[in-house]
């Protein structure tokens, strides 16, 4: 323990290594009159101190709760010697590797989850320079301000979200460069000063070579700035900003929502992501195709397929890059896990250059999820700009562990290859996928099949592939003869692993569509080897703990307790499916194929004991309503 934290930081004053505090404090006499009362404990076994970080361990063979009251007089003792130091606690085991710690306080509040592994001093000095405490609500009610402060400078709403991102990445990179460890009024006070002595061409610049500096060994650089040229700093109505403006803008980012983000920890990357993500609630409301996936539902995708520190992930229709963060976000979290800081350094840079992948041919969506991945601290460089259709042999160079994506459910039929259309019909020509999106999972699934027919060839074991795709309900449905040939054909070399049936208007304000998530095994027949047929898990997942608001889309719910009621519901919808437990209203599990409906509500039991009189009520009035309409009944 000793040479993993660093032996020129300890600091005993007894035999055997040991810290006493009554040897530091000059008697038991003098111990007991600075804390207060008689001690009892006195002699910590190891203590370590560098400037005013101190980390006090205390080691049992193994500890159990009632040591924790130990460790917990060893700080008020050094405490009371020592007012002036932070201090790290540290319970640790002598027979194996097992260790709990504590950061200021020794309590349930106050314990560092993510510390699974002593480390260096110098990392434990570091948890109490972090320069931004994260805040969530105040995150969440300063987006919308400042969506309103863009609206009255005049910045269309379809360019905010990547107006925004590049101003906060230029502001990261600001606070980075002058070394400024606290967002203090006074330190913004001073940027604004020397915001004001820039011309606003000079503050485009600024941003365009702070993005140019970040995209440097990224793919596609030039395309990158490019687009930004275009779409964001080249806008009329961005170049029509003066300089004042420019300065209450960067202020109202720079104080309103990066001061209330610390974006080297998980916390703080989900902020950033749910930041993002309101942002594009509040300005995507023109484009009702647009189809932005909700973070919650990007998160219980991630976890349903297993998204770790080794899978490499893909997204073929990447829009703003929720499915890519969100993945990058758990990669990142997983690599600290149980890693020490500098052997964690490593593997999130494996991470953010090799795992994470994506496609996107819209240039406004290209364009946000380029700023999107460099906000969360790059992991960019793999998004390809064109048709998924046109990039098989990136697909095939990722080499994909999971494919995570939410097609559009409205393709124009031209960019789809003509072998996909040849049992459309007029179809082909019309002028909406009539597969609604399903194509674009068809298409996937040939490739893995490519690659792996290529891995057999080679004398490779072939690979199988963990897919969740969003997909219009109409999709399970499937009673159309083009969407069941979809399905038929999926079947052939894919497991239907589970459908999710989700929450009404769960892309609220964008796209209306009703959706449901479907779970592949790619690479797996459906039917094995000896005819048996793997039970496919259901889930009726419509009730996810979220309220639709004005202004805000659907925004999540909180119990008298103040705990999520979507996360108690994520955990019941993992354990369900993890478990193929069939739940009267909730879920089932059913052998199906091709030509069967993949919806819940087909298989499932109905939970009489929640039925009441008014649902019998509301369904005679619907039936009646519907005869009206139809003209097969008449009031009198």
């Amino acid at each position: 323990m000793v040479e993993i934290v660093g032996k020129e930081f300890l600091t005993s004053n007894i035999e055997a290594g040991e810290y006493s505090y009554v040897q530091a404090a000059g008697g038991k006499a003098q111990l007991e009159a600075k804390v207060g009362h008689p001690v009892s404990h006195f002699k910590l076994d190891i203590r370590f101190e560098m400037d005013d970080v101190v980390v006090l361990i205390e080691t049992k063979q193994n500890y159990v709760d009632d040591d924790e009251k130990q460790l917990r007089e060893y700080l008020e003792e050094e405490r009371a010697i020592h007012p002036g130091n932070k201090a790290i606690c540290v319970l640790a085991n002598t027979n194996n590797d097992k260790i709990k710690v504590w950061k200021s306080f020794v309590d349930d509040e106050h314990v560092l989850k993510d510390e699974a592994m002593l480390d260096r001093m110098a990392h434990y000095v570091r948890l109490f320079r972090i320069n931004k405490s994260n805040d969530r609500e105040t995150v969440l009610r300063n987006t919308y301000s400042l969506n309103e402060l863009l609206h009255k400078k005049d910045i269309d709403e379809n360019l905010r979200s990547q107006f925004v991102g590049t101003s906060l990445l230029y502001i990261k990179d600001l606070v980075k460069k002058k070394g400024t460890v606290l967002i203090t009024k006074e330190f913004v006070d001073s940027m604004k000063e020397f915001w004001s002595l820039m011309t606003p061409k000079g503050i485009r610049g600024a941003i365009e070579g702070v993005l140019s500096d970040l995209l440097d060994d990224s793919d596609n650089k030039a395309k990158k700035i490019e687009l930004l040229q275009k779409n964001v700093l080249g806008n009329q109505k961005v170049r029509a900003l003066k300089t004042t403006d420019w300065v209450e803008i960067l202020e109202t980012i720079m104080l309103d929502i990066y001061r209330y983000i610390d974006t080297d920890s998980s916390e703080g990357q989900d902020i950033l992501n749910m930041f993002f993500i309101a942002f594009n609630k509040y300005t995507g409301k023109a484009d009702k195709n647009q189809a932005f996936t909700p973070d919650h539902i990007t998160e219980f995708m991630c976890r349903a397929t297993g998204v770790d520190r080794t899978k490499r992930v893909l997204d073929a229709t990447c829009g703003s890059g929720s499915f890519l963060v969100q993945a990058m976000v758990k990669e990142l979290a997983d690599c600290r896990r149980g890693k020490r800081e500098e052997e964690a350094k490593d593997l999130m840079r494996k991470v953010k250059e090799e795992h994470i992948y994506g496609i996107e041919v819209e240039e406004n969506a290209y364009g946000l999820s380029t700023t999107n991945m460099l906000i969360h601290g790059d992991g960019n460089s793999n998004i390809k700009f064109g048709s998924c259709f046109d990039c098989k042999e990136f697909i095939k160079d990722a080499n994909p562990d999971i494919i995570l994506m939410n097609p559009p459910y409205n393709a124009k039929p031209i960019g789809i290859p003509a072998k996909y259309k040849a049992s459309w019909g007029n179809s082909k020509n019309g002028k909406e996928d009539p597969t609604k999106g399903f194509v674009f999972v068809h298409y996937l699934s040939d490739v893995i099949k490519e690659m792996n027919d290529k891995r057999e060839k080679d004398g490779k074991p072939r690979k199988t592939v963990k897919m969740a795709v969003l997909l219009p309900v109409a999709t399970a449905i499937g009673t159309k003869s083009i969407i069941q040939n979809e399905k038929i054909a999926m079947l052939e070399n894919n497991t239907l692993e589970a459908v999710f049936t989700l929450p009404n208007e769960i892309f609220y304000p964008g796209a209306s569509a009703s959706a449901c998530c479907m779970v592949f095994t790619l690479g797996e027949p459906h039917v094995k080897v000896d005819g048996t047929t793997k039970e496919t898990f259901f889930g009726y997942y419509k009730e996810d703990g979220f309220k639709k608001k004005k202004n805000l889309g659907r925004v999540e719910q909180f119990d008298d307790d103040g705990n999520s009621k979507w996360k108690a519901i994520e955990e019941e919808w993992l354990r369900l499916f993890r478990n193929h437990k069939s739940v009267a209203g909730l879920s089932a599990t059913a052998e199906v194929t091709g030509k069967d409906e993949w919806l819940c509500e087909a298989y499932m039991k109905t939970d009489y004991t929640k039925l009441r009189e008014e649902d019998f009520q509301r369904t005679l009035n619907s039936y009646l309503a519907y005869l009206i309409k139809e003209g097969k009944i008449y009031e009198s």
